[in-house]
């Protein structure tokens, strides 16, 4: 089966390319390096020609409002029309736990103006919603520093691995469209200060982390119900003390 992956050398892209390969499938791995960009148009027609899947996991360059917001609906816009021509019977797309509520941020209406077009684009469609990455701690961090200390919120967080995302994401691709959402998760829930603190500590940080409920996430207040999934998320199995061990934990 041919499946292009949209955002295909990037963190979740490339190894979603390389799972669906060693299961025997033709994928292109589809970006502006490749000569594919979506957001244009620029290639999309001979990426997906004969193609049965389209799976997108690419992202914004910029979190700026107006620029995320033109990145996810012109590349999606493109994106329809382009696998409505091809025959693709399946579109695969990565979105964010919590979209729905974080809409006090432009990079959320973004995504989910993107889930908008997906739902009534008329191809059939799987929504893989996931908590943030593991890979993402150390900005977390970053964003809440303040000199040697670190304040963050103590709203609950679930954070999964990239490699449990990338499976998560190439199973829905090799399955039956479900025409809806499926939240995934880690397989630990903390406090977010508290999971920041265990990563800091896991990979020798001296850096403190305060606990602060009026601490802001990436500039918008979170509550326990903002970055966690509802009911029946599937979870990864990767932990935080395993993912850390990595080479490529930092």
């Amino acid at each position: 089966m041919k499946i292009v992956v949209i955002g295909g050398s990037g963190l979740i892209g490339s190894k979603v390319v390389k799972r669906l390969t060693e299961k025997g499938h033709e994928v292109v791995a589809a970006s502006p390096k490749t000569g594919v960009d979506a957001t244009t148009g620029q290639g999309l027609a001979e990426a997906l020609a004969g193609a049965e899947v389209v799976v997108d996991v690419s992202n914004a360059p910029s979190w700026e409002d107006a620029a995320v917001l033109a990145f996810f609906e012109s590349s999606g816009r493109n994106l329809t029309r382009a696998e409505k021509a091809a025959g693709v019977r399946h579109h695969v797309a990565l979105s964010v736990v919590g979209t729905d509520r974080l809409q006090d941020s432009g990079y959320f209406r973004a995504k989910l103006a993107q889930e908008r077009l997906i739902k009534t684009s008329g191809i059939p469609y799987t929504i893989v919603r996931a908590t943030q990455f593991f890979e993402f701690l150390g900005a977390i961090a970053d964003s809440g520093a303040e000199q040697k200390r670190v304040r963050l919120p103590n709203a609950s967080f679930q954070p999964i691995a990239a490699d449990d995302v990338a499976k998560a994401v190439a199973d829905a691709a090799l399955g039956a469209p479900v025409n809806g959402t499926i939240e995934i998760a880690g397989p630990e829930r903390l406090p977010l200060s508290e999971f920041v603190a265990r990563y800091l500590k896991a990979t020798k940080d001296p850096r403190e982390v305060a606990s602060d409920p009026q601490a802001p996430y990436y500039g918008i207040r979170v509550d326990d119900r903002s970055l966690v999934p509802g009911g029946n998320p599937r979870l990864g199995t990767i932990r935080l003390e395993e993912w850390v061990r990595q080479p490529t934990a930092r």
